[in-house]
């Protein structure tokens, strides 16, 4: 029961931080950037209907495809994000009539929009969930096709910007543009970034023992062993393997260079690991 609550209460806050992005930032900016928002921005000019509730019509269509393709756990958490943004939306709307531009430059209030938004989304993402409209595309793309979330997310938002010419000028169709392609890498950078663990691979020429204990017994990492034969002496040596985050790895280097300052080392990033049990 208290883990639910706690994720509602998670997803409530991503969800405020999101509406508070578009309307603080995205809408006086004109722009249509990587949204349903964006899009309801354009609509509205052809519609009597205020921004919120052209947000909560696309969405509510969107909704069903979310069910039907990316499941009900995600449907489910999506229909109380999707229909909490419009009324945080429609708040603000309430509270603050005469919104306008807090930075007075355009290209600024995107930037804002871009990065606010993003830690938003990736919370909620981050728990199978999302603020509905074009999330509900990134995510059936990211499902069925295994595109990243921001890749996704950038090639649905470009119909979006592109709808921004309808109504608005070059620039500002420009502005949409750039701005949905920056979102999806902001986006990535926010989901991945958090996870983020680096495989460290260690050949030492008379410490492969001790370093191994010291990883396996006081890091309290795994590791794993390889046979590495040198191109040049054919000499044939154990490489040990680990992957480990971000202050594991500051520990790691410390005690290596201090223990075995002339060990090779190679490192990489991580971004994604997966057990997969036999079938």
């Amino acid at each position: 029961m208290m883990k639910t609550v706690r994720e509602l209460f998670v997803m409530t806050g991503a969800t405020l931080i999101i509406a508070a992005a578009v309307f603080f930032f995205l809408i006086p900016s004109h722009a249509a950037v990587s949204s349903v928002s964006g899009l309801a921005i354009v609509l509205s000019n052809f519609v009597p209907l205020s921004i919120s509730a052209v947000t909560m019509v696309l969405n509510l269509i969107l909704l069903v495809a979310g069910f039907l393709l990316c499941g009900h756990e995600f449907g489910f958490k999506t229909v109380y994000t999707s229909v909490l943004l419009p009324v945080f939306i429609g708040l603000f709307e309430f509270l603050f009539p005469q919104n306008q531009s807090i930075s007075g430059d355009a290209m600024l209030d995107v930037a804002c929009y871009i990065f606010v938004v993003s830690i938003g989304l990736s919370i909620l993402f981050n728990r199978n969930a999302s603020s509905g409209g074009l999330d509900i595309v990134a995510k059936i793309l990211n499902r069925y096709l295994h595109m990243d979330l921001g890749k996704a997310m950038g090639l649905s938002g470009m119909a979006v910007a592109l709808s921004s010419a309808l109504v608005y000028d070059k620039k500002t169709v420009v502005l949409s543009i750039l701005g949905t392609y920056l979102n999806g890498m902001v986006l990535d950078h926010f989901i991945f970034g958090q996870n983020i663990k680096r495989r460290v691979c260690i050949i030492s020429k008379d410490k492969e023992a001790q370093i191994r204990d010291w990883i396996l017994y006081t890091l309290k990492s795994g590791a794993t062993i390889y046979q590495a034969k040198g191109a040049y002496d054919g000499m044939v040596r154990n490489e040990i393997i680990t992957i480990v985050d971000k202050s594991e790895y500051q520990k790691l280097m410390q005690y290596i260079i201090r223990e075995d300052p002339g060990a090779f080392i190679t490192v990489y990033n991580v971004s994604d690991m997966r057990y997969i049990p036999k079938g």
